[in-house]
């Protein structure tokens, strides 16, 4: 199989898909990649890298994508490759369709095969997405400290404070991988950590594991509205594999907060779970709500491409060389939490909460793997 790798197109997108590591397993493998020029850059690799490891390199991003029967990515596709799709190509990377109709339509009508990363299941884990979550989580906690600086637009408070003075009051909702790491970087930075979650065995362990430091409080509309209201600093990170996110913090409690408190929506890029969140780059990152900032930004790891690069191609190498060594249908099949990953095939939809979240129709995975 010809694996293919496309410099990364969204803003200050500086991750790429494969490190010169995985270049050489491919190989080794007796596979092909091809790379294109400066694609690894951002992460401190450079075309050197990857041919003494094996790859090719092309000129650009149409001979990279035309070069491919799998395309391994690290966002969805941008405006400027939705023509560079096509049929029997394989692409592989964090796709978040629910929240995109446009790249949705787009990869529909080249009847592209696309498996979604952060979809993908081990048992109840989200073993390709865990790692860029603990990386946005612990970049929230960094980002919300940043822009409560007086300067940054925030209120200028400190958050661990100083001897005297209370430190910055932090709300986490959600308890899964990205707010965990959220809840421990902001009490490491000394904040005041309450973490929500509907799940009380999860708070739980959070409150043993934290022993105190974090705080835990079961999710409600309530509770959430109360706390929202006293914080200098809201990280939202709720997830629902594959679907929309919900609106968990309204504009009503927002209006309700400090002048110059912070919000950073993790989950923006399933469509945020703060009313009044929209996507922003890292060239302009922050818009103001009321008296409030909002960060929403949607590729939040790639401030961070040496660390983030590594990580997650940690993660995905191993199923990228399931599908190259025993084709998609096969490493599918034989994995029913890869097979969550399945997002469509021939021009129709195959996953179940991107359909509902798009309002369309949707194929079952059981027989597209059958074949039927």
């Amino acid at each position: 199989m010809i694996i293919a790798v496309p410099k990364e197109t969204k803003n200050n997108e500086l991750r790429v898909a494969i490190t010169p590591a995985g270049v050489a397993e491919f190989v080794a493998h007796g596979h092909q990649v091809t790379i294109e020029s400066g694609a690894g850059l951002g992460s401190g690799i450079e075309d050197a890298h990857y041919m003494e490891a094996g790859a090719q390199i092309a000129a650009d991003a149409a001979a990279t994508w035309a070069a491919g029967d799998m395309i391994l990515k690290v966002k969805e596709p941008g405006s400027e490759e939705y023509g560079l799709l096509r049929e029997n190509q394989i692409l592989f990377a964090y796709l978040h369709l629910a929240a995109a109709p446009e790249c949705t339509e787009a990869i529909l009508n080249a009847g592209t095969t696309t498996i979604a990363y952060e979809t993908v299941r081990r048992g109840s884990a989200l073993p390709l997405l865990a790692p860029m979550s603990e990386v946005a989580g612990r970049l929230a906690a960094q980002i919300g400290a940043f822009t409560l600086q007086e300067p940054a637009g925030g209120s200028g408070i400190l958050m661990g404070g100083v001897p005297g003075t209370r430190p910055a009051k932090v709300v986490v909702i959600g308890g899964g991988v990205a707010g965990e790491n959220a809840a421990a970087a902001s009490a490491g930075l000394g904040a005041d950590v309450t973490i929500f979650d509907v799940n009380l065995a999860r708070l739980k362990e959070i409150d043993t594991d934290y022993r105190g430091r974090v705080k835990t409080l079961a999710s409600s509309k309530h509770a959430i509205a109360r706390e929202v209201a006293e914080a200098d600093l809201v990280i939202g990170s709720v997830l629902i594999p594959g679907a929309a996110a919900p609106k968990l913090v309204t504009l009503d409690m927002v209006e309700k907060m400090r002048p110059g408190s912070v919000l950073v929506d993790i989950a923006i890029d399933q469509g945020g779970c703060f009313e009044g969140s929209h996507p922003t780059t890292h060239a302009d990152p922050t818009y103001k709500v009321h008296n409030a900032l909002y960060y929403c930004v949607t590729n939040m790891p790639g401030a961070v491409p040496q660390t983030s690069t590594a990580a997650l191609t940690n993660a995905t190498l191993p199923y990228a060389l399931r599908i190259a060594n025993k084709g998609w249908k096969q490493a599918l099949s034989e994995d029913s939490g890869f097979a969550n990953g399945l997002m469509t095939h021939g021009g129709e939809i195959i996953s179940t909460p991107v359909a509902d979240a798009l309002g369309r129709e949707h194929r079952s995975i059981d027989d597209v793997l059958s074949g039927n």
